[in-house]
Parts: C-alpha cells; sequence; structure tokens
C-alpha cells in the first residue's frame, strides 16, 4: 500500500522533532537514573522487572523528589479539598441566584467526574515527571463514564510550540500489539506484517505514532472539521491507522521552568544532580570504608599457619603453640568524620534545591499563627513563579477542557437560556490559593485595627463600605454562595428591620406619652378640683 503524503510528512516533522530532543534524552536519563529509576528507560531499553537502583547508594534526592510533587500535589489539587471553582465574568450574574445555582451544581458534577476518574493517581505522576524532566504531559479525554486522564512518559513524546510560547503539537511514540491494534483500529486498516501478526502472535508489540496538532484551514471528512487534528499511523510501514480530531487540544504540557530558547521544561532535579552525582559516589566509598572497618582485612605471619585463614563466625585457625603468631586486623584508618561531614553537606545543598526546609516543619517545633502564616508568605513567594505557570500551562486549560468534554457529554446540567454565551471565569481555592488569600486578609485586618484606632480621634469609619466589606470576607474565606443572601434578599431584611425600629420607637413615644400623661393627670384634676 502506498504511503499516503499526509503521513511522510507528519513523519519528517517528528524526525525534526527527535532530533531536536535529543540533546535532552541524556540529559533525562542521568537524572531518572539517580532519581526516579522506575522511569529510567528513555536511551536504555529495559525490559519489565529489571533492576533499577543499582547506582543509588544514597536515597536523599529520592525523597526529596517524593516531597516536593507531593507537596505540589496537595496544594494544586489536593484530593481532599477543593482545589477550583468557577465564576461569571458578568458582575450582575454574580449577584443571580438561578446563574448561581447552576454554577454550583455544575461544579459538583465536575468535581463528581474527577473523584470517579483516574484523575489523582495520574496527576500525581505528572507532578512526578516535572519535577525531576521539567516538563510533563497528561492527556484528557472523554469516555463511557466520564473523564479519563493519562500521564505520557517524556521518553514517549515530542512537543512544538506556536508563536506564543503554547506547546500545540504533541508526537506520541509508543507500542501496541497487534491484537490491541485490530480492537482499537479495525482489522481492515492494519498493515500486512500487523495482519499476520494478529492471527499467528497476537501479543507481538508495534510501534505507533499518535500526531496531534492545529488543523489550520483544512475542513471536511470525519473528525476534520475539529479544530485539532489526530492523526495515528504504524511507526514502520508509515500506514494510516486512524485519522480524527479534536475541538480543543487535548494535551496538558506544563514546564517547571523554561527560558526563552528551549521548548522544553528544566527542575530543581538538574540543579540538584552534581551534588546527587557526588553524593551518591561519596556515599559509595563510605560504605565501603565501613564495611572494610566492621571486616577489617587481616595480617598474618608468613609462617606457621595453616592456610587458608577462616574469617566466618565460629571459624578456628592454627597456628604454632608457644609463640606469638597471630591474626591481626589491618587498621586502615576508615573512621573518616571529614567525609560525613561533606555528605552531610551535599545532603543540605539537595534538599535546598528542592525547598525542603521550607516545605517541612521542624521536628517537634512549635509555631504561632503568625509564624505559620510567616511560614506560608516565604513558600509562596519561592514557589509563586513555578505556582504562575502552572496554573496557565495545566489548570486553566485542564479544567476548561473537562469542563468542555461534560458538557458535550451532557453530563452537566442545561444551562438557562440567559446564561447562553456568557463568559465563566476559573477561581482556585486550592491550600495554596487559600494561604495567598489569607495573608491578604492578614493584611486588611491590620490595617482594620490601625482605622479602630484612628476612629477614637477622627472619623475615618465613615470612608469603609460595610457591604463591599463583606463580599471580600466571603471572596477570600472561600464560603459558598449557596449560604450568603442575595442582595435583594438583604435589603428586604434591612427595610424590615428599619420597619420594626420604627414601629418600637413609635411604641417607645407612645409609652412615654402615656406614662407623662398618667403623671399630670392627678395634678389637672387637683386644679380643677
Amino acid at each position: 500500500m502506498d504511503v499516503l503524503p499526509m503521513v511522510k510528512t507528519l513523519d519528517e516533522r517528528l524526525k525534526t522533532l527527535q532530533t531536536q530532543r535529543s540533546n535532552w534524552e541524556k540529559h533525562w536519563q542521568e537524572l531518572a537514573d539517580f532519581m526516579l529509576p522506575r522511569k529510567a528507560d528513555i536511551t536504555k531499553k529495559r525490559q519489565q522487572g529489571d533492576k533499577r537502583t543499582e547506582l543509588i547508594f544514597d536515597g536523599t534526592a529520592i525523597h526529596a523528589v517524593e516531597l516536593l510533587s507531593s507537596s505540589l500535589h496537595g496544594m494544586l489539587t489536593s484530593p481532599v479539598s477543593p482545589w477550583f471553582s468557577m465564576r461569571y465574568r458578568d458582575p450582575e450574574l454574580q449577584n443571580n441566584d438561578a446563574a448561581n445555582e447552576w454554577l454550583e451544581l455544575s461544579l459538583d458534577q465536575m468535581y463528581q467526574a474527577f473523584n470517579r476518574s483516574n484523575f489523582q493517581q495520574e496527576i500525581h505522576e505528572l507532578f512526578y515527571d516535572l519535577v525531576v524532566f521539567g516538563t510533563a504531559a497528561l492527556f484528557v479525554d472523554k469516555d463511557e463514564d466520564g473523564l479519563r486522564f493519562n500521564t505520557r512518559h517524556i521518553a514517549e513524546i515530542c512537543i512544538s510550540e506556536n508563536a506564543l510560547g503554547e506547546v500545540d503539537t504533541v508526537y506520541r511514540k509508543f507500542e501496541m500489539t497487534a491484537r490491541a491494534m485490530a480492537q482499537r483500529f479495525g482489522e481492515d486498516v492494519l498493515p500486512d506484517i500487523a495482519k499476520k501478526d494478529f492471527e499467528k502472535d497476537p501479543y507481538k508489540r508495534h510501534n505507533i505514532i499518535h500526531a496531534v496538532y492545529p488543523r489550520g484551514e483544512s475542513k471536511g471528512g470525519v473528525g476534520k472539521q475539529k479544530a485539532v487534528a489526530s492523526v495515528y499511523y504504524h511507526a514502520d510501514t508509515l500506514q494510516l491507522l486512524s485519522e480524527g480530531g479534536f475541538d480543543s487540544f487535548p494535551f496538558m504540557v506544563p514546564r517547571f521552568v523554561k527560558d526563552s530558547v528551549s521548548t522544553y521544561g528544566r527542575s530543581p532535579s538538574m540543579n540538584a544532580l552534581p551534588d546527587v552525582k557526588m553524593l551518591n559516589k561519596m556515599s559509595e566509598v563510605t560504605i565501603r570504608a565501613a564495611q572494610k572497618q566492621i571486616d577489617p582485612p587481616m595480617m598474618a605471619p608468613d609462617d606457621g599457619f595453616v592456610l587458608p585463614v577462616r574469617t566466618t563466625p565460629g571459624a578456628i585457625n592454627f597456628y604454632r603453640s608457644g609463640t606469638r603468631d597471630r591474626l591481626e586486623p589491618l587498621q586502615i584508618g576508615a573512621n573518616n568524620p571529614l567525609g560525613l561531614a561533606m555528605e552531610n553537606e551535599r545532603r543540605n545543598a539537595i534538599n535546598k534545591a528542592f525547598y525542603v526546609d521550607q516545605l517541612m516543619m521542624s521536628p517537634g517545633a512549635t509555631m504561632t499563627a503568625t509564624e505559620v502564616l510567616q511560614r506560608n508568605e516565604e513558600k509562596m513567594r519561592i514557589l509563586a513563579p513555578v505556582l504562575g505557570r502552572l496554573q496557565s500551562e495545566l489548570l486553566q486549560p485542564l479544567i476548561e477542557r473537562s469542563f468542555s468534554l461534560l458538557l458535550e457529554a451532557r453530563m452537566l446540567p442545561a444551562p438557562p437560556e440567559e446564561l447562553q454565551g456568557q463568559d465563566i471565569e476559573i477561581e482556585y481555592v486550592s491550600p495554596m490559593a487559600k494561604a495567598q488569600r489569607l495573608t491578604d486578609l492578614q493584611s486588611m485586618l491590620r490595617g482594620f485595627e490601625v482605622m479602630m484606632q484612628v476612629a477614637e480621634i477622627a472619623p475615618v469609619m465613615d470612608y469603609l463600605d460595610t457591604d463591599k466589606l463583606v463580599q471580600y470576607l466571603v471572596e477570600v474565606t472561600g464560603i459558598p454562595a449557596r449560604v450568603i443572601r442575595s442582595p435583594d434578599e438583604v435589603a428586604e431584611i434591612r427595610d424590615q428591620q428599619a420597619q420594626a425600629a420604627e414601629l418600637q420607637a413609635a411604641q417607645q413615644d407612645a409609652m412615654m406619652d402615656a406614662e407623662v400623661t398618667n403623671k399630670i393627670a392627678p395634678m389637672v384634676k387637683a386644679v380643677q378640683q
């Protein structure tokens, strides 16, 4: 079968991207060898079940990677608390009860879809890749149960950016069995070699390419009306297997940090790699020195002994009676406090590279609320550039695509007619976002205390709008909108309170008038007499 020009063009583009990525592969392999060994199969071809920790003599870096990735997971996409919300861009809709009810119901359905899916385990893998390799890829699509997430190994993907620096092209090279290919694409479209394997050796694996890229101006055909093209083809025969598309880009490709020249990102692991390699080498030497100290080499006289020398527990060595000839350990000076101090220095440097000091409290430390806030402020200052990039490259497109997929699948309530075409903004309420807002709240409260002190000598409280203050507190503290009364309800309650106050005042005036009348009546009666 002839190769289609489109597939040939895609394969040529893939080779170009692979050439651009080749300089990163050795670096990624070295990073994985020392800090993420279960994914250390980028340039090394390993079989499933092979040992992958043969180069590691110290686990400091591995534990630091686990801490930072878990911290990012908990701070940004916590599995135990809400981490995003939605609101209308139009301020008038924010006071619309029906609109808010639909938005909160949709938000609940989204969280249920995330919880039903494999989101939490896949996003955790993504943070591992991000911390070690500096670049990660998450594929988001729908299935019969809702949403489906898959973190793709860095070894499988090649990426490209558009003019705005956004990743809009992903090529993925992966393996599928002949049996899985027939199930996924149909037996009719398989190349001849795959058809033969499907009949004789269905579990033989084949290389598949999945190209996802902007379609451009080409339209028409099944799936070709979509804005993003999706093409599967056989890597060896270049035979087309499937062609379709997506309404939005299905890959989220965050970078930990990135310069203006590189397409792929850089990570804390890259900064820590020299210290990690040095610590591993020093630990290896220390282990050998300790082994020699515990089980030292032996010195024996050149005569009088029956060889070989036995050093196992309970062993007996014979020497001439009446002589001082005996076995003695060789003093090699294995106890090296300077080496241990240098190892601790390297461990501290590795922990600093992964922000361990900022992410973990000291054992047994007791802090006041002010100290906790100061620690959170320090944490946010350090991680702010990273978190900002993750919001724009991961969280924002993730939530937008998930919302669109659920709405398309009719797994969200139908919006009211008045909400058609209305823009919705994403608001982050993750623990890190809450910490930032609480810091702002703390600053506002300090200012409020100053105003209260000044109010004793000047009427400064007249400048404070209490209604806006309440709205700010609701926004900062994350109080659900469904427990907050609408402005119309508040106005009605205030009118009722004002009427009740007027009625009470009138009743008090009447009572005072009656009391005065009762006091004056005897005097009037006496005068009349």
